[in-house]
């Protein structure tokens, strides 16, 4: 054990382990997690980096800073997981994962034995020691290494009771070929018992029901609305100005917003 990880403090230790589950965080999280307020979260988070163990950038002007956890953080938790890489057409999204991450937490979907993200999840399926089957579902098509292309959901639950529960958080629409794939992969993977899509109008949910019907599975696919302003700490649909990264990371941002016009957002 390295002396950084004897030395930490459970609660220090309770958000580097929350940040190291997530690409990126802000602190509203860290506020949720510690019940605590925007002082006193945004101190114990400067002296987290302050000592190198997270990093943070003010990525959307009038939005909380981006927060990550850096190698050394992991190092310090001791996790296997890959440093994080901050994306830009996924942010909202990630910024959704970290509130559903904390709402399953705190019995939002009921009593939780086991909670894994989906970045644990391809990390796990990644490992050579990995014990037994991939936690990603068969899509039934040849991913880009050879093998069969896998679909992590975004968090996977397993309850009390033993049943499973995979969560999505559908903040955009996918199309009806590749929504398709992913019923027909969860219709064929037993392991997992009920799949819970959270969708941010009635409109995004009805292509998931009508996919979840072809492939049979009307009984085991839920859909649940958001609350309207969903994900807090995040910027609004489609924005693409107001960046506020290091002249270092400009070029960065600049490919990163034209690939964002080009591909879907998840």
């Amino acid at each position: 054990m390295s002396q950084t990880a004897a030395t930490i403090g459970d609660r220090d230790r309770q958000i580097l382990e929350l940040l190291a589950e997530h690409r990126v965080l802000v602190g509203l999280h860290v506020q949720a997690l510690l019940g605590v307020g925007a002082d006193a979260a945004a101190r114990r988070l400067r002296r987290l980096r302050e000592a190198g163990l997270i990093r943070s950038e003010r990525v959307f002007e009038g939005y909380p800073a981006a927060i990550w956890i850096s190698p050394r953080g992991l190092a310090a938790i001791e996790s296997r997981l890959p440093a994080p890489k901050l994306d830009l057409r996924g942010y909202r999204h990630d910024i959704g994962l970290g509130w559903l991450w904390l709402a399953a937490r705190n019995g939002a979907f009921g009593a939780v034995a086991e909670q894994i993200s989906e970045r644990s999840m391809q990390s796990l399926d990644r490992r050579a020691d990995r014990p037994g089957a991939p936690f990603g579902v068969g899509l039934g098509i040849v991913g880009p290494g050879g093998g069969e292309q896998l679909h992590y959901p975004d968090l996977l639950l397993t309850l009390a009771d033993g049943r499973r529960l995979a969560i999505e958080l559908e903040l955009t629409r996918k199309g009806r070929a590749r929504l398709d794939r992913i019923m027909l992969g969860y219709a064929a993977d037993g392991r997992i018992d009920d799949v819970l899509y959270l969708v941010p109008s009635r409109a995004a949910g009805r292509p998931v029901e009508e996919a979840a019907g072809r492939a049979g599975l009307s009984g085991a696919v839920h859909i649940q609305l958001l609350a309207p302003g969903t994900p807090t700490g995040a910027p609004d649909p489609g924005r693409e100005s107001g960046y506020e990264l290091p002249r270092r990371q400009l070029a960065r941002a600049g490919a990163a917003r034209e690939a964002a016009g080009a591909a879907t957002e998840r």
